[in-house]
């Protein structure tokens, strides 16, 4: 039922109010997805601080481990922090969100170390990793409600894209202090207890967050919505258990948020691994130019969330969507191609194959303690890990794995000898920041940027006007958090797992493409135009 008596609809200047709930909003998840990307970046430094040591590498994969498990539980800071905005208000949710998430980063910078208190260590970290991953479950719906809700009709895309620049911002602060302390300090300082240091930061940007978020009122529409007694009483069973609620939250993950997901983790995150991982190209090179890349394409946030009140939000989504999945594979070769050249002609001169039974192989998503790794396992995980792809062959008889580099072939799981062969046949185990061709790379970031932009520009004001009031910091967070925690958030995991499986280092990117493909899809099929619709509806209207 629409609202009969007075809708607020804002002047269409922007008030002073709007101004400073667009900063306050900002600024805090800025400053939490600074938090969050803390721990991403610097898992390779405290992984065997706090996890026994012994194995390293066993170490790093229990780091990242419980990295996903910051993404993994996501949704259900959603589901928690949701049903609180929708039946307490936005502005108290989100002030709990922030407490949450500062403190956790903070204490990690805190932590002792395995070799203090043993296992209390890995089990501290994983449970302010879990409070990191609810509270900004929490905040982002909050955050997108509060502001679209004090947004005049004809700039909700505009207002609301503030609060998409932020996961990007928060990243590149990240990569910002981070890089100044590591260049600054000798790298042994840094590796024993300098990477604290950025942890210690978030404190002082919490401080400044809440002070500035405590001047906020309630959201005007949720404020008459409470006084006139019409809020959910049960926003999660009305969201999810209610048609044609529920069928509005499918839809909007799997023709929405999935495929953004996907589009802007592989722009930002998988770019950052690929270039460093598997090019092999230096932390300060690789951060110089990502960084330079968000710098670029992070005024395309605020332009496509302008261009979306003009022509609607679904279809620049869909589009993003559509070129992103069409153009990964071309763009990555050119990557190859622009930061590496001496591994590409290394790869088209030096034929390597794998022989071995493929009922060996393992598709190894979550690494663990349970994981058993079969010889041509490691054998697929060293050549892939030096950015090499390889041809698979029938087995060997009586051999579990034979690899062949140009005229070597080395049987079994030797990978002294591996290496060595690689290195004999002119292996650049480095990428020469000389040779790189840096126009061109940043060029092929920024395009990355144009389809990250272009699909999460518009993504808040359609979440928000695709569910009303009542519950829709509810119904429009978990979404949101699956497509973006779980679709995107798993998405290097899940593509290094690929390549390690199938032998080349961009069949990874099928799983972007795929899931792109059917956002585009069902989002065409299924999803309407949402940017005409009356935000102060308390039900759905004409869908």
């Amino acid at each position: 039922m629409a609202l009969e008596t007075e809708k607020f609809e804002a002047k269409e200047e922007i008030t002073q109010e709007q101004k400073l709930v667009i900063v306050a909003s900002s600024v805090g998840t800025v400053f939490e997805w600074y938090d969050f990307y803390l721990y991403a970046t610097l898992a390779p430094f405290f992984a065997a601080i706090f996890f026994p040591k012994g194995n390293d590498t066993a170490a790093l994969l229990s780091a990242f481990a419980t990295y996903a498990a910051g993404f993994l539980v996501r949704p259900f800071g959603a589901l928690v922090f949701g049903r609180i905005g929708d039946i307490v208000g936005r502005k108290y949710t989100f002030l709990v969100t922030i407490l949450v998430m500062g403190l956790a980063t903070f204490i990690v910078g805190l932590l002792p170390s395995f070799e203090a208190i043993g296992w209390w260590a890995p089990i501290i970290l994983v449970f302010l990793r879990l409070a990191q991953g609810l509270a900004l479950g929490g905040e982002y719906g909050g955050a997108a409600t509060y502001v679209a809700e004090h947004s005049s009709h004809t700039k909700r895309g505009l207002n609301t894209s503030w609060i998409q620049t932020t996961a990007t911002v928060g990243f590149f602060l990240a990569l910002l202090i981070i890089g100044l302390c590591r260049t600054q300090m000798d790298a042994k300082v840094f590796a024993d207890w300098g990477w604290r240091i950025p942890f210690w930061m978030s404190i002082f940007l919490l401080a400044i967050s809440i002070y500035i978020r405590l001047k906020l009122n309630e959201s005007p529409v949720f404020a008459k919505m409470k006084e006139e007694g019409k809020g959910s009483k049960s926003p999660l069973s009305d969201s999810f258990l209610k048609y044609p609620n529920n069928k509005y939250a499918l839809l909007s993950l799997l023709g929405a948020t999935a495929g953004q997901g996907v589009v802007w983790y592989t722009g930002q995150f998988y770019a950052l691994f690929f270039l460093q991982i598997t090019l092999k190209l230096d932390f300060v090179t690789t951060y110089t130019l990502i960084g330079t890349s968000l710098i670029l394409g992070t005024p395309l946030f605020i332009f496509f969330g302008w261009l979306s009140d003009k022509i609607g939000r679904l279809k620049i989504i869909l589009i993003s969507c559509l070129v992103a999945a069409l153009t990964y594979f071309p763009l990555f070769a050119a990557l190859t191609h622009y930061v590496n050249p001496d591994l590409e002609a290394f790869q088209n001169k030096t034929v390597i194959t794998v022989a071995a039974n493929p009922a060996n192989e393992t598709f190894n998503l979550f690494v663990g303690p349970w994981t058993k790794f079969s010889d041509v396992d490691r054998v697929n995980d060293l050549l892939t890990k030096s950015g090499l792809s390889f041809k698979k062959i029938p087995e060997v008889p009586g051999k579990t794995v034979v690899t062949t580099i140009g005229t070597t072939v080395i049987e079994g799981l030797d990978a002294k000898a591996i290496n060595e062969a690689l290195k004999a046949n002119g292996y650049p185990a480095k990428a020469d920041p000389k040779k790189v061709n840096y126009p061109m790379t940043i060029l092929i970031l920024f395009i990355f940027m144009v389809y990250v932009t272009g699909a999460y520009g518009p993504i808040a004001a359609f979440l928000v006007e695709l569910f009303p009031t009542r519950i829709r910091y509810t119904s429009m967070s978990l979404p949101y958090h699956i497509g973006n925690g779980w679709f995107g958030g798993m998405l290097p995991l899940t593509a290094t797992a690929i390549v390690a499986l199938k032998g080349d280092i961009y069949y990874g990117l099928w799983y972007p493409i795929i899931v792109s493909l059917m956002t585009v899809v069902v989002g065409f099929l299924f999803l309407k135009e949402t940017k005409d619709r009356d935000i102060n509806s308390y039900e759905h209207g004409d869908h």
